[in-house]
């Protein structure tokens, strides 16, 4: 789009030329892909900037797609987990035509036991002694496998004691009428209560920061948690995403770096009853040593944080994610305090819970910071060393002046001898 923008502003320039020279319009041909990509780049700026693909979306989920699979097996291996992990609309019609087929089957068998046991020719004969009391269809042996299988019995149709083929399907079917319940049930119920529904309640804030904090640059966004049920054992994790290339020339795609959030102190560990904001400090060790206000723009990153904890209520682990680029990353801004003291509570306003207010925060990097500070340290050193060199220039100029005194009085103490001998 960006280069079929800027060839037709080449050729809306070209047709206006032509057309103060001559009437007659001429219509150019379509640029060739060579001359297309030997434009200015300064043209349509806007349209040469990249847009940073996200790895994580602001929803927590990943944007990652696997294509080429060829071990589809595997899929099969772990059936459970392939259902669950099935869309609802997928799910419910597994459910219904795994149940469907089963009553549907049976049903069959016990329809083909009536027939080949000639049930089908003495309907009404109470002489006979059917396989199955009151069977006279297929219809008839689908309602009866419903029955056996739901022991459901509504005591019309009725298995006899002379039918021991009848016997046996009747505790086949009961026993893997079992099996399907507890499968699809226990599928249904997992299903029901995925610990991804209550990652929804748990936000974090649109933009990440960067201001002092402590005397120290840092990074920090906000989580929060809207339930009453708290999360037990919360923790928090940052990666940052960002493409690598080594000293060996190896280019290592979304390579993930970890972002201490307070591992080595504990503070990672959340007590998340109310809204925290999560600070990471700019050091040595952070990936964001280097990169100033002027500078944060033009990388390419994305920040990923992972709050992890259990459940209250079900005792189930539970993780939520979201993620920030350079264009959500606001430096020199601080969160607004959402947390107010009431009447005997705390109360949480959820209003501001996104909202940021400038501060004073230096445009340097960290590392100029900390060049800076220890500049500002050396002219003490300077000023002490100065006035040690001061002092022994002074002390030489003054043992230089003693022994030019010293050697005046001498050649005076000479001259004076002469004049006496003459």
């Amino acid at each position: 789009v960006c280069l079929f923008l800027m060839a037709a502003n080449v050729l809306e320039e070209d047709s206006m030329e032509q057309d103060i020279e001559s009437p007659v319009t001429i219509h150019q041909p379509k640029l060739p892909k060579q001359a297309r990509e030997d434009l200015p780049k300064n043209i349509n700026k806007e349209c040469a900037k990249r847009k940073i693909q996200r790895y994580v979306r602001k929803d927590g989920k990943c944007n990652v797609h696997h294509g080429n699979v060829r071990e589809t097996y595997r899929y099969l291996t772990d059936i459970f987990t392939t259902l669950v992990d099935l869309k609802w609309r997928f799910n419910l019609l597994i459910f219904v035509m795994v149940y469907t087929v089963t009553w549907l089957f049976f049903g069959m068998i016990w329809w083909l036991i009536a027939y080949m046991r000639g049930d089908m020719d003495h309907i009404g004969d109470s002489t006979w002694t059917p396989c199955v009391s009151n069977l006279n269809g297929f219809v008839s042996a689908f309602l009866f496998s419903i029955e056996t299988e739901t022991t459901i019995g509504y005591g019309y149709r009725v298995i006899t004691d002379k039918c021991p083929e009848g016997i046996i399907l009747l505790l086949v079917q009961s026993v893997l009428g079992s099996i399907v319940n507890a499968f699809m049930v226990g599928c249904m119920f997992v299903k029901i209560s995925q610990p991804k529904k209550r990652a929804e309640t748990l936000v974090f804030s649109t933009n990440a920061v960067i201001s002092m904090r402590d005397g120290k640059l840092c990074l920090m966004f906000r989580v929060g948690d809207l339930r009453n049920s708290h999360i037990v054992e919360a923790s928090i994790r940052a990666k940052l995403i960002k493409s690598k290339q080594t000293k060996e020339g190896e280019f290592i795609p979304l390579n993930q770096t970890d972002i201490n959030v307070g591992y080595y102190t504990g503070d990672d560990r959340l007590f998340l009853v109310s809204p925290l904001i999560i600070s990471h400090e700019i050091n040595q060790q952070s990936p964001f040593w280097e990169i100033s206000k002027a500078q944060l723009p033009k990388e390419e990153l994305e920040i990923v944080v992972i709050l992890e904890g259990m459940v209250e209520a079900t005792g189930m682990t539970c993780q939520a994610r979201s993620s920030y680029i350079t264009s959500e990353i606001l430096w020199g801004y601080r969160f607004t305090p959402v947390l107010t003291l009431e009447d005997g509570f705390y109360e949480v306003d959820y209003n501001s819970f996104h909202e940021t207010y400038e501060t004073n925060t230096p445009v340097y990097s960290a590392k100029e910071l900390a060049e800076m500070a220890s500049r500002a340290e050396l002219p003490l050193t300077w000023s002490v060393s100065s006035k040690l060199d001061q002092h022994a220039e002074l002390e030489t100029e003054e043992e230089e002046k003693n022994q030019e005194d010293q050697n005046e009085r001498n050649g005076d103490v000479a001259n004076l001898e002469n004049e006496s001998k003459v």
